[in-house]
Protein backbone atom coordinates (compact mmCIF):
# COMPACT_ATOMS: atom_id res chain seq x y z
CA UNK A 1 0.00 0.00 0.00
CA UNK A 2 3.08 2.68 0.56
CA UNK A 3 4.99 3.97 -2.09
CA UNK A 4 8.12 3.31 -2.16
CA UNK A 5 11.68 4.82 -2.43
CA UNK A 6 11.60 7.15 0.30
CA UNK A 7 13.84 6.89 3.03
CA UNK A 8 12.91 6.30 6.62
CA UNK A 9 14.21 8.44 9.66
CA UNK A 10 14.13 5.99 12.50
CA UNK A 11 12.64 7.25 15.61
CA UNK A 12 14.80 7.77 18.89
CA UNK A 13 15.16 5.71 21.51
CA UNK A 14 11.78 5.22 23.22
CA UNK A 15 10.89 8.01 25.16
CA UNK A 16 9.86 7.14 28.86
CA UNK A 17 6.57 8.55 30.57
CA UNK A 18 8.38 11.50 32.15
CA UNK A 19 10.53 12.38 28.66
CA UNK A 20 7.22 12.36 26.83
CA UNK A 21 6.10 14.90 29.38
CA UNK A 22 8.77 16.74 29.63
CA UNK A 23 8.10 20.69 28.19
CA UNK A 24 9.26 21.42 24.78
CA UNK A 25 11.24 24.79 25.39
CA UNK A 26 9.20 27.91 24.66
CA UNK A 27 11.74 31.24 24.91
CA UNK A 28 12.66 32.19 21.71
CA UNK A 29 14.85 29.59 19.69
CA UNK A 30 18.63 30.47 19.35
CA UNK A 31 18.93 29.82 15.56
CA UNK A 32 16.69 31.37 12.48
CA UNK A 33 14.28 29.92 9.83
CA UNK A 34 17.17 31.13 7.39
CA UNK A 35 19.67 28.56 9.73
CA UNK A 36 17.14 25.88 9.62
CA UNK A 37 16.73 25.90 5.76
CA UNK A 38 20.14 25.94 4.90
CA UNK A 39 20.81 22.68 7.13
CA UNK A 40 17.96 21.47 4.48
CA UNK A 41 19.54 19.58 0.96
CA UNK A 42 18.29 22.43 -1.78
CA UNK A 43 16.82 19.44 -3.91
CA UNK A 44 14.84 18.47 -0.96
CA UNK A 45 12.37 22.01 -2.22
CA UNK A 46 12.41 20.93 -5.91
CA UNK A 47 9.07 19.66 -7.05
CA UNK A 48 8.62 16.98 -9.90
CA UNK A 49 5.37 16.86 -11.82
CA UNK A 50 6.30 13.35 -12.86
CA UNK A 51 6.65 12.02 -9.16
CA UNK A 52 4.16 13.78 -7.37
CA UNK A 53 1.51 12.86 -10.06
CA UNK A 54 3.37 9.00 -9.71
CA UNK A 55 2.03 8.97 -6.08
CA UNK A 56 -1.56 9.94 -7.08
CA UNK A 57 -1.80 7.40 -9.74
CA UNK A 58 -0.41 4.79 -6.89
CA UNK A 59 -3.18 5.52 -4.60
CA UNK A 60 -5.86 5.66 -7.30
CA UNK A 61 -4.59 1.74 -8.30
CA UNK A 62 -4.80 0.71 -5.27
CA UNK A 63 -8.35 2.38 -4.36
CA UNK A 64 -9.58 1.04 -7.96
CA UNK A 65 -8.00 -2.45 -7.17
CA UNK A 66 -9.76 -2.71 -3.65
CA UNK A 67 -13.27 -1.15 -5.27
CA UNK A 68 -13.06 -4.03 -8.24
CA UNK A 69 -12.80 -6.71 -5.41
CA UNK A 70 -15.39 -5.27 -2.93
CA UNK A 71 -18.10 -5.07 -5.59
CA UNK A 72 -17.19 -7.47 -7.77
CA UNK A 73 -16.61 -10.94 -5.62
CA UNK A 74 -17.54 -10.06 -1.80
CA UNK A 75 -20.99 -11.14 -2.61
CA UNK A 76 -19.61 -14.32 -3.95
CA UNK A 77 -18.33 -15.19 -0.27
CA UNK A 78 -20.10 -18.05 2.04
CA UNK A 79 -21.59 -16.34 4.95
CA UNK A 80 -20.63 -14.71 7.24
CA UNK A 81 -17.33 -13.89 5.36
CA UNK A 82 -19.36 -11.46 2.66
CA UNK A 83 -19.90 -9.29 6.13
CA UNK A 84 -16.79 -9.45 7.71
CA UNK A 85 -14.98 -8.37 4.19
CA UNK A 86 -17.22 -5.23 3.90
CA UNK A 87 -15.28 -3.65 7.09
CA UNK A 88 -11.73 -5.05 5.92
CA UNK A 89 -12.41 -3.32 3.00
CA UNK A 90 -13.55 0.02 4.74
CA UNK A 91 -10.22 -0.03 6.80
CA UNK A 92 -7.77 -0.57 3.70
CA UNK A 93 -10.10 2.07 1.45
CA UNK A 94 -9.88 4.53 4.31
CA UNK A 95 -6.52 4.71 4.46
CA UNK A 96 -5.78 4.62 0.48
CA UNK A 97 -8.09 7.57 0.88
CA UNK A 98 -6.55 9.26 3.33
CA UNK A 99 -3.63 9.20 1.36
CA UNK A 100 -5.25 10.86 -1.51
CA UNK A 101 -6.81 13.47 0.89
CA UNK A 102 -2.71 14.56 1.80
CA UNK A 103 -1.91 15.03 -2.18
CA UNK A 104 -4.70 17.37 -2.65
CA UNK A 105 -3.60 19.06 0.77
CA UNK A 106 -0.24 19.21 -0.73
CA UNK A 107 -1.53 20.63 -3.64
CA UNK A 108 -3.04 24.00 -1.35
CA UNK A 109 0.32 24.58 -0.13
CA UNK A 110 1.67 24.31 -4.03
CA UNK A 111 3.93 21.67 -3.06
CA UNK A 112 2.66 19.88 -5.83
CA UNK A 113 4.27 21.23 -8.95
CA UNK A 114 5.79 24.50 -9.76
CA UNK A 115 2.57 25.57 -11.40
CA UNK A 116 -0.36 26.76 -9.53
CA UNK A 117 -3.11 26.27 -12.13
CA UNK A 118 -1.80 22.52 -11.84
CA UNK A 119 -2.06 22.11 -8.29
CA UNK A 120 -5.36 23.67 -8.20
CA UNK A 121 -7.06 21.93 -10.65
CA UNK A 122 -5.54 18.41 -9.21
CA UNK A 123 -6.52 19.37 -5.32
CA UNK A 124 -10.16 20.86 -6.86
CA UNK A 125 -10.29 17.30 -8.34
CA UNK A 126 -9.47 15.34 -5.58
CA UNK A 127 -10.51 16.82 -2.37
CA UNK A 128 -14.07 17.28 -4.78
CA UNK A 129 -14.00 13.59 -4.37
CA UNK A 130 -14.24 13.48 -1.09
CA UNK A 131 -16.39 16.01 -0.32
CA UNK A 132 -13.71 18.69 0.73
CA UNK A 133 -14.45 22.18 -0.36
CA UNK A 134 -10.75 22.77 -2.05
CA UNK A 135 -10.04 26.32 -1.93
CA UNK A 136 -12.00 27.10 0.94
CA UNK A 137 -10.07 24.89 3.00
CA UNK A 138 -6.79 25.86 1.26
CA UNK A 139 -7.40 29.76 2.53
CA UNK A 140 -8.18 28.72 6.09
CA UNK A 141 -5.69 26.10 6.49
CA UNK A 142 -3.13 28.38 5.06
CA UNK A 143 -4.10 31.00 7.97
CA UNK A 144 -3.19 28.26 10.04
CA UNK A 145 -0.39 27.45 9.02
CA UNK A 146 0.37 31.39 9.74
CA UNK A 147 -0.91 31.30 13.04
CA UNK A 148 0.13 28.13 14.67
CA UNK A 149 0.12 27.93 18.24
CA UNK A 150 -1.89 31.38 18.82
CA UNK A 151 -4.89 31.58 21.00
CA UNK A 152 -5.85 34.34 19.66
CA UNK A 153 -5.56 33.40 15.62
CA UNK A 154 -5.06 29.57 15.11
CA UNK A 155 -7.57 28.36 12.84
CA UNK A 156 -8.19 24.64 13.90
CA UNK A 157 -8.48 22.93 17.36
CA UNK A 158 -7.35 26.01 19.23
CA UNK A 159 -7.84 25.08 22.92
CA UNK A 160 -9.51 26.87 25.28
CA UNK A 161 -9.14 28.13 28.52
CA UNK A 162 -10.92 26.95 32.03
CA UNK A 163 -13.24 29.65 32.09
CA UNK A 164 -14.08 28.98 28.43
CA UNK A 165 -14.53 25.47 28.96
CA UNK A 166 -18.43 24.18 28.59
CA UNK A 167 -20.70 23.78 31.85
CA UNK A 168 -20.68 20.06 31.22
CA UNK A 169 -16.83 19.75 30.25
CA UNK A 170 -15.97 18.14 33.70
CA UNK A 171 -18.96 15.88 33.57
CA UNK A 172 -16.85 14.31 30.40
CA UNK A 173 -13.54 13.85 32.22
CA UNK A 174 -13.81 10.34 32.91
CA UNK A 175 -13.57 7.39 30.54
CA UNK A 176 -17.35 7.43 29.24
CA UNK A 177 -17.10 10.99 28.68
CA UNK A 178 -13.75 10.99 26.55
CA UNK A 179 -14.81 7.79 24.74
CA UNK A 180 -18.06 9.69 23.78
CA UNK A 181 -16.31 12.60 22.93
CA UNK A 182 -13.32 11.05 20.93
CA UNK A 183 -16.52 9.00 19.13
CA UNK A 184 -17.90 12.41 17.84
CA UNK A 185 -14.67 14.16 17.60
CA UNK A 186 -13.88 11.17 14.80
CA UNK A 187 -17.16 10.68 13.31
CA UNK A 188 -18.75 13.47 12.30
CA UNK A 189 -16.24 16.27 13.47
CA UNK A 190 -15.04 17.00 10.32
CA UNK A 191 -18.27 18.13 8.69
CA UNK A 192 -18.61 20.00 11.74
CA UNK A 193 -15.69 21.94 11.62
CA UNK A 194 -16.41 22.54 7.59
CA UNK A 195 -20.32 23.83 8.25
CA UNK A 196 -20.42 24.96 11.43
CA UNK A 197 -16.61 26.08 12.24
CA UNK A 198 -16.73 23.69 15.90
CA UNK A 199 -12.97 23.28 17.20
CA UNK A 200 -12.26 26.27 14.82
CA UNK A 201 -11.59 29.78 15.64
CA UNK A 202 -14.02 32.06 17.37
CA UNK A 203 -15.33 34.46 14.70
CA UNK A 204 -17.90 37.47 15.60
CA UNK A 205 -20.25 36.06 13.55
CA UNK A 206 -21.23 32.55 12.18
CA UNK A 207 -18.42 31.29 10.16
CA UNK A 208 -18.70 28.25 7.44
CA UNK A 209 -16.30 26.52 4.93
CA UNK A 210 -19.13 26.66 2.41
CA UNK A 211 -19.99 30.18 2.40
CA UNK A 212 -18.51 32.57 0.52
CA UNK A 213 -19.43 35.46 2.30
CA UNK A 214 -18.56 34.67 5.44
CA UNK A 215 -16.07 36.25 7.59
CA UNK A 216 -13.40 33.28 7.38
CA UNK A 217 -12.62 34.72 3.81
CA UNK A 218 -11.56 38.48 1.70
CA UNK A 219 -13.41 39.42 -0.70
CA UNK A 220 -10.85 38.53 -3.58
CA UNK A 221 -11.22 34.51 -2.17
CA UNK A 222 -15.49 34.32 -2.27
CA UNK A 223 -15.73 33.56 -6.18
CA UNK A 224 -13.34 30.34 -5.55
CA UNK A 225 -15.29 29.53 -3.02
CA UNK A 226 -17.96 29.12 -5.05
CA UNK A 227 -15.99 27.10 -7.25
CA UNK A 228 -15.37 24.91 -3.88
CA UNK A 229 -19.18 24.43 -3.72
CA UNK A 230 -19.56 23.85 -7.11
CA UNK A 231 -17.15 20.81 -6.85
CA UNK A 232 -18.55 19.00 -3.84
CA UNK A 233 -22.18 19.58 -5.61
CA UNK A 234 -21.13 18.27 -8.56
CA UNK A 235 -19.87 15.35 -6.60
CA UNK A 236 -22.89 14.99 -3.81
CA UNK A 237 -25.36 15.04 -7.73
CA UNK A 238 -23.06 12.07 -8.51
CA UNK A 239 -23.27 10.08 -5.47
CA UNK A 240 -27.26 10.83 -5.74
CA UNK A 241 -27.35 9.45 -8.81
CA UNK A 242 -25.39 6.05 -7.94
CA UNK A 243 -28.24 5.84 -4.90
CA UNK A 244 -30.57 5.80 -7.46
CA UNK A 245 -29.19 3.21 -9.45
CA UNK A 246 -27.92 1.07 -7.08
CA UNK A 247 -29.20 2.25 -3.23
CA UNK A 248 -27.75 3.63 -0.68
CA UNK A 249 -26.62 0.78 0.98
CA UNK A 250 -24.42 0.35 -1.81
CA UNK A 251 -23.58 3.81 -1.93
CA UNK A 252 -22.62 3.85 1.57
CA UNK A 253 -20.74 0.37 1.39
CA UNK A 254 -18.80 1.20 -1.21
CA UNK A 255 -18.13 5.07 -0.53
CA UNK A 256 -19.69 6.64 2.52
CA UNK A 257 -17.93 4.38 4.95
CA UNK A 258 -14.23 4.63 3.09
CA UNK A 259 -15.28 8.41 3.56
CA UNK A 260 -16.31 7.66 7.48
CA UNK A 261 -12.55 6.27 8.16
CA UNK A 262 -10.97 8.97 5.98
CA UNK A 263 -12.30 11.73 7.82
CA UNK A 264 -11.52 10.19 11.15
CA UNK A 265 -7.95 9.98 10.24
CA UNK A 266 -7.93 13.73 9.13
CA UNK A 267 -8.77 14.63 12.56
CA UNK A 268 -7.23 12.29 14.17
CA UNK A 269 -3.60 13.31 12.67
CA UNK A 270 -4.66 16.97 13.24
CA UNK A 271 -5.59 16.81 16.86
CA UNK A 272 -2.21 14.62 17.37
CA UNK A 273 -0.29 16.85 15.41
CA UNK A 274 -0.83 20.29 18.01
CA UNK A 275 -2.29 18.31 21.03
CA UNK A 276 0.35 17.06 23.53
CA UNK A 277 1.14 17.68 27.36
CA UNK A 278 4.60 19.06 26.02
CA UNK A 279 3.45 21.63 23.72
CA UNK A 280 2.84 25.14 24.89
CA UNK A 281 0.33 27.87 23.54
CA UNK A 282 1.23 31.49 23.39
CA UNK A 283 -0.83 34.71 23.22
CA UNK A 284 -0.88 37.90 21.62
CA UNK A 285 1.93 39.07 24.45
CA UNK A 286 4.23 35.77 23.41
CA UNK A 287 3.23 34.52 20.12
CA UNK A 288 5.82 34.42 17.15
CA UNK A 289 5.63 32.63 14.03
CA UNK A 290 8.88 30.20 14.58
CA UNK A 291 8.03 29.17 17.71
CA UNK A 292 4.24 28.85 16.75
CA UNK A 293 5.34 26.72 13.79
CA UNK A 294 7.27 24.19 16.39
CA UNK A 295 5.11 24.11 18.94
CA UNK A 296 3.65 20.76 17.02
CA UNK A 297 4.69 17.24 17.02
CA UNK A 298 5.26 14.43 14.74
CA UNK A 299 4.28 11.27 15.68
CA UNK A 300 4.53 7.41 14.40
CA UNK A 301 1.77 5.33 12.79
CA UNK A 302 3.79 2.32 11.83
CA UNK A 303 3.28 1.23 8.29
CA UNK A 304 0.27 3.90 7.95
CA UNK A 305 3.66 6.67 7.43
CA UNK A 306 3.77 5.62 4.14
CA UNK A 307 0.25 5.42 3.47
CA UNK A 308 -0.50 8.67 4.49
CA UNK A 309 2.55 10.45 2.66
CA UNK A 310 4.57 10.23 5.99
CA UNK A 311 2.24 13.76 6.44
CA UNK A 312 1.79 12.01 10.27
CA UNK A 313 5.92 11.87 11.69
CA UNK A 314 7.03 14.91 9.14
CA UNK A 315 4.85 17.38 10.31
CA UNK A 316 7.21 20.38 11.99
CA UNK A 317 9.18 20.06 8.74
CA UNK A 318 5.84 20.74 7.10
CA UNK A 319 4.92 23.42 9.22
CA UNK A 320 8.67 25.29 9.13
CA UNK A 321 8.83 24.71 5.00
CA UNK A 322 4.99 24.02 3.72
CA UNK A 323 5.82 24.44 0.05
CA UNK A 324 8.44 21.32 -0.19
CA UNK A 325 7.00 17.57 -1.72
CA UNK A 326 6.20 15.12 1.29
CA UNK A 327 8.47 12.83 -0.90
CA UNK A 328 11.89 14.65 0.09
CA UNK A 329 10.33 15.75 3.89
CA UNK A 330 11.64 12.67 5.55
CA UNK A 331 15.07 14.16 4.49
CA UNK A 332 14.70 17.22 5.11
CA UNK A 333 13.58 15.85 9.13
CA UNK A 334 16.56 14.09 9.31
CA UNK A 335 18.59 16.72 8.83
CA UNK A 336 16.78 19.88 10.46
CA UNK A 337 16.96 17.52 13.58
CA UNK A 338 20.29 18.67 15.12
CA UNK A 339 19.67 22.40 14.52
CA UNK A 340 16.82 22.05 16.33
CA UNK A 341 17.49 20.13 19.22
CA UNK A 342 15.37 20.16 21.73
CA UNK A 343 13.09 22.25 19.53
CA UNK A 344 12.09 19.28 18.04
CA UNK A 345 9.48 17.24 19.56
CA UNK A 346 8.55 13.72 18.66
CA UNK A 347 6.78 11.09 20.19
CA UNK A 348 6.42 7.28 19.25
CA UNK A 349 3.04 6.19 21.26
CA UNK A 350 1.21 4.29 19.16
CA UNK A 351 -1.62 6.45 18.00
CA UNK A 352 -4.50 4.75 19.51
CA UNK A 353 -2.72 5.29 22.82
CA UNK A 354 -2.21 8.72 22.74
CA UNK A 355 -5.27 9.78 21.28
CA UNK A 356 -6.73 7.89 24.77
CA UNK A 357 -3.70 10.03 26.85
CA UNK A 358 -4.47 13.22 25.49
CA UNK A 359 -7.98 13.21 25.42
CA UNK A 360 -7.50 12.60 29.21
CA UNK A 361 -4.48 15.51 29.74
CA UNK A 362 -5.08 17.73 27.45
CA UNK A 363 -9.02 19.56 28.19
CA UNK A 364 -7.80 23.09 28.69
CA UNK A 365 -4.61 25.50 28.58
CA UNK A 366 -3.76 27.69 31.04
CA UNK A 367 -0.47 29.91 31.99
CA UNK A 368 1.76 28.34 35.56
CA UNK A 369 2.94 30.80 37.53
CA UNK A 370 4.11 34.33 37.52
CA UNK A 371 6.25 34.31 34.95
CA UNK A 372 5.87 33.73 31.49
CA UNK A 373 2.10 34.53 31.71
CA UNK A 374 1.75 34.82 27.77
CA UNK A 375 2.91 30.86 27.67
CA UNK A 376 -0.19 28.30 27.94
CA UNK A 377 0.10 24.71 29.01
CA UNK A 378 -2.52 21.75 28.77
CA UNK A 379 -3.90 20.88 32.07
CA UNK A 380 -6.58 18.60 33.62
CA UNK A 381 -7.92 19.77 36.99
CA UNK A 382 -10.89 20.88 37.58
Amino acid sequence: MGAGGRMSVPPSAKKSEADIHQRAPHSKPPFTLSQIKKAIPPHCFQRSVIRSFSYVVHDLIWASLFYYIATNYFHLLPYPLSYLAWPIYWAFQGCILTGVWVIAHECGHHAFSDYQWLDNTVGLILHSALLVPYFSWKYSHRRHHSNTGSLDKDEVFVPKTKSQLAWFAKYLNNPPGRFITLTIQLTIGWPLYLMFNVSGRPYSRFACHFDPHGPIYSDRERLQIYISDAGVLAISYGLYRLAVSKGVAWVLCAYGCPLLIVNGFLVLITYLQHTHPALPHYDASEWDWLRGALATVDRDYGILNKVFHNITDTHIAHHLFSTMPHYHAMEATKAIKPVLGDYYQFDGTPFYKAMWREAKECIYVGPEGDHNKGVFWYQNKF
